[in-house]
C-alpha cells in the first residue's frame, strides 16, 4: 500500500483529546497525558516507517499555561519521569529530537532534560521528531518582527521564514488534528499557509497506526496546487 501513496515530507499533529480520553475512563487528566505520550512514540515509529522525514507534535502551547497549576505540574512530572526514556527509544529508531518554542518558561530541571535530549540526538539522523513546547505561532511571529524592529530592518516573506523556529525545516505538508475540533489553535500559522488539513474525531490516545495511515491516504488523494491553476 505504501508504494502507491504520496508520502508527505513533514507531518504536524495537534494531539488533542488526552484529557477527554481520561475523563471517559474516570481517570485524572494526567492519565490521559501519559497515554498520549505513548501514542506519540508509536506514531513516530509509524511515520518513520512510512517515509515521513519530519514529525512535529504540538505538546504544550503558550495558552496551556493558563491551565490549573496542578495539571501543569502533572505534565512537568511526566516529562521528568519519562522524557529521557522516550527520547532513547526515538534514538534507537534513528530519530533526532528537536524543540520549537520558548522553553525558558519551563522549570529549570525540565529545561535541562529537554536540552540534553536535543544535544544527544544522532548527528546523522534522517528522521526528526520536533516537539512544540510552550509554543504559540503568534508569539513566534512577534519574536521575528521584534528582532527586525531592533535592527531597523524591513522583512520579506523569506526573511520572516528564516527568523522562525522552523527556519531549517520544510513547511508542513499535512497538519492532523485529533479530538474533533476544527481549528489550528495558534499552531504553525505562518508555516501552514499551504498545508493540507486533516481533522478526526478520534481522541489522540486512540490515534493508532491505522488512523495515521488513513490520514496519509487522505493526503495522498489531494491535488496540491499552491495557489496555481
Amino acid at each position: 500500500m505504501q508504494k502507491t501513496l504520496k508520502i508527505p515530507r513533514h507531518v504536524a499533529v495537534i494531539m488533542d483529546g488526552n484529557g477527554r480520553w481520561a475523563k471517559k475512563r474516570l481517570m485524572p487528566r494526567t492519565f490521559g497525558h501519559r497515554a498520549g505520550m505513548n501514542a506519540m512514540i508509536a506514531m513516530a515509529r509509524k511515520a518513520k516507517s512510512m517515509g515521513v522525514q519530519y514529525l512535529t507534535v504540538y505538546a504544550l502551547s503558550t495558552e496551556n499555561f493558563s491551565r490549573p497549576r496542578e495539571e501543569l505540574e502533572g505534565l512537568f512530572d511526566l516529562i521528568r519521569r519519562y522524557f529521557t526514556k522516550n527520547v532513547k527509544e526515538l534514538y534507537a529508531e534513528g530519530a533526532a529530537v528537536r524543540v520549537i518554542g520558548d522553553i525558558a518558561a519551563l522549570p529549570p530541571d525540565v529545561q535541562a532534560l529537554i536540552e540534553e535530549g536535543v544535544k544527544n540526538s544522532p548527528a546523522d539522523a534522517r528522521f526528526f521528531v520536533v516537539l512544540a513546547l510552550n509554543y504559540g505561532a503568534r508569539a513566534e511571529i512577534t519574536r521575528a518582527v521584534n528582532w527586525a524592529i531592533s535592527r531597523s530592518q524591513q522583512l520579506s516573506e523569506d526573511d520572516v521564514s528564516r527568523l522562525l523556529y522552523t527556519s531549517d525545516m520544510p513547511d508542513p505538508d499535512l497538519i492532523i488534528r485529533t479530538g474533533g475540533e476544527l481549528r489550528l489553535s495558534n499552531f504553525l500559522l505562518w508555516q501552514a499557509a499551504y498545508s493540507e488539513l486533516y481533522f478526526t474525531d478520534v481522541l489522540f490516545p486512540d490515534f493508532d497506526d491505522a488512523q495515521f495511515e488513513r490520514a496519509i491516504e487522505a493526503y495522498s488523494g489531494r491535488d496540491r496546487r499552491f495557489g496555481r491553476v
